[in-house]
């Protein structure tokens, strides 16, 4: 099975820290067959990012937008559309517990963008979390993505940063299995190079979803290693 790293930075780092970060990550990066990368920069970095992570010829490396809009380009005033970033991304975040919670976004505009990603070839990272999680899924019944990744973050991990035990999220990833055969689960919530031995053996998860780690060019690649580590056995 393949087996996923997502970083994503929220609302952090300008272009120049972007291109910093990355250039120390390209030094120091192995790939390993089978372990894909995700990034997701901000907005404003994709443009300059996109040109120089294909300038690294980082295998096995892309990147993500945080977000895209539930409608196609036009006049929405501040959106930014699925058309265009689909030349500069391969995957978008799509429904992050903060859009949900910050930006009241609900689960019929997590579909609407999830349509629009899926009409230009982009591949979505569907985020849910407990206890919503079967009726954020069940809506997405309309729409449809051979790649989709199904990304699971509990609430309380990412509020008072303390992690889901394997156990709990296990679990979780079993009934978003059977709501979305098929689908690759990938864990988020208060991951640190110190937690992620407890996750990255538990069969049912995919991947790790990883957020103000992935800020730290150490912290990221020492998750991606025991990731590696784990999949050679």
């Amino acid at each position: 099975m393949k087996k996923y790293v997502i970083g994503n930075w929220k609302c952090n780092k300008g272009s120049d820290e972007a291109h910093n970060w990355f250039a120390e990550f390209a030094r120091r990066y192995r790939p390993v067959e089978g372990l894909q990368i995700i990034v997701a920069p901000s907005f404003i970095c994709l443009q300059s990012l996109s040109d120089h992570v294909k300038t690294l010829g980082l295998e096995n490396v892309s990147l993500a937008a945080q977000d895209i809009s539930p409608f196609p380009k036009g006049s929405y005033t501040g959106a930014v559309a699925a058309d265009m970033v689909k030349d500069l991304v391969e995957y978008v975040i799509i429904g992050h517990s903060e859009r949900r919670r910050y930006f009241h976004e609900t689960s019929q505009d997590v579909a609407a963008k999830m349509s629009e990603a899926v009409d230009v070839g982009m591949i979505p990272i569907i985020c849910v979390d407990q206890p919503y999680a079967r009726s954020q899924l069940l809506a997405l019944n309309e729409s449809d993505s051979k790649e989709m990744i199904i990304a699971y973050g509990p609430v309380d991990a990412m509020t008072v940063r303390i992690p889901e035990s394997p156990k709990r999220a296990a679990e979780t990833a079993r009934l978003i299995s059977q709501i979305q055969p098929g689908r690759p689960v990938v864990y988020g919530g208060s991951l640190e190079p110190d937690n992620v031995k407890d996750y990255v053996h538990v069969p049912e998860l995919a991947g790790l979803f990883v957020g103000q780690a992935s800020l730290d060019v150490d912290s990221f690649l020492a998750i991606c290693e025991q990731m590696a580590g784990a999949m050679a056995g």
